[in-house]
C-alpha cells in the first residue's frame, strides 16, 4: 500500500515536472522526501484539525477549501524560504516572536469559534446561515492558520536543503520540484482528511453527546497548538 502510494505521488511529480525535460532531484532523494513529508502530515497538527473541523462543521468544500488555503500558505513558505525569508526571522528573534504571538493568538481565537459553534443538527436547520459562510472564509482561515505559525516557514527552509545538490542543476529548479512536491504530498493529505471528516460528520449529526465531545476536543487541541507555539 505505502509503496502504491510513493509510486503513485513520485509519478504525479515526475509527469508535472516533465515538461522540463529533465528531473534535477534524483528519483532516490525524492522517495525519501516523500517518506520525510508523510511522516510529517501524519503527525496530528493546528492545519489537520482545522481541515477536519471544516469539514465535518461546513461539509466536504469548506474542508476543502480549508485545505485549498493551506496549499496556499505552503507555496508560500516555499517561495519566502527560497528567498531567504526564513533566514531572516531566524537572525530577528524580535520579527519571529512576533510572528509566533500573531499565530498564537489566531490559533486561540479560531479554538473559541470552534467552542462557541452550534451542534451540526442546528447548522443544518439554519439555511440561510450556512449559505452565507463563503468558501473564501474557509480559504482565509486555512491561509492564516499556516502562515501565521513561523515553524512551517522554517521547517521548510531546513527541510528543503537537505535534498538540494549543487551538482544536480540550478538550486531555483530544485526547489520547484521539491516544493511542487511538498504541495502534492500535502494536498492528499488534507483532501483524504477533509472527505473522512465528512463522513464522520454524517454518523455524528443524530449524536448530540458526541457532537458535544468533539467541538470541545477539537477546539481544546487547538488551544493546546496556541499555547505551545505562543510558549516555544
Amino acid at each position: 500500500m505505502y509503496l502504491s502510494l510513493f509510486g503513485g505521488i513520485i509519478n504525479l511529480v515526475l509527469a508535472t515536472l516533465a515538461v522540463r525535460g529533465k528531473i534535477m532531484v534524483s528519483l532516490q532523494l525524492l522517495t525519501v522526501f516523500v517518506g520525510a513529508l508523510i511522516v510529517v502530515y501524519a503527525l496530528p497538527g493546528p492545519d489537520m484539525a482545522l481541515v477536519m473541523q471544516t469539514s465535518m462543521t461546513r461539509g466536504v468544500r469548506h474542508g476543502l477549501a480549508s485545505a485549498g488555503g493551506l496549499a496556499l500558505a505552503r507555496a508560500g513558505h516555499v517561495t519566502l524560504s527560497a528567498c531567504g525569508v526564513a533566514a531572516l526571522l531566524r537572525a530577528a528573534p524580535w520579527l519571529f516572536e512576533t510572528v509566533r504571538i500573531a499565530g498564537a493568538l489566531y490559533l486561540a481565537w479560531v479554538a473559541i469559534q470552534i467552542w462557541r459553534s452550534p451542534a451540526f443538527g442546528m447548522e443544518m436547520t439554519e439555511a440561510p446561515t450556512q449559505a452565507a459562510v463563503p468558501l473564501s472564509h474557509a480559504v482565509r482561515r486555512g491561509v492564516l492558520s499556516s502562515v501565521l505559525n513561523p515553524k512551517a516557514l522554517l521547517f521548510c527552509s531546513v527541510l528543503l536543503p537537505q535534498f538540494i545538490r549543487a551538482e544536480a542543476g540550478p538550486v531555483w529548479t530544485q526547489v520547484l520540484e521539491l516544493g511542487v512536491l511538498l504541495l502534492v504530498v500535502g494536498a492528499i493529505f488534507d483532501v483524504a482528511l477533509a472527505f473522512g471528516a465528512a463522513r464522520i460528520a454524517r454518523w455524528l449529526r443524530t449524536r448530540p453527546l458526541a457532537q458535544k465531545i468533539q467541538r470541545w476536543s477539537f477546539g481544546a487541541a487547538l488551544m493546546a497548538f496556541a499555547v505551545r507555539l505562543s510558549l516555544d
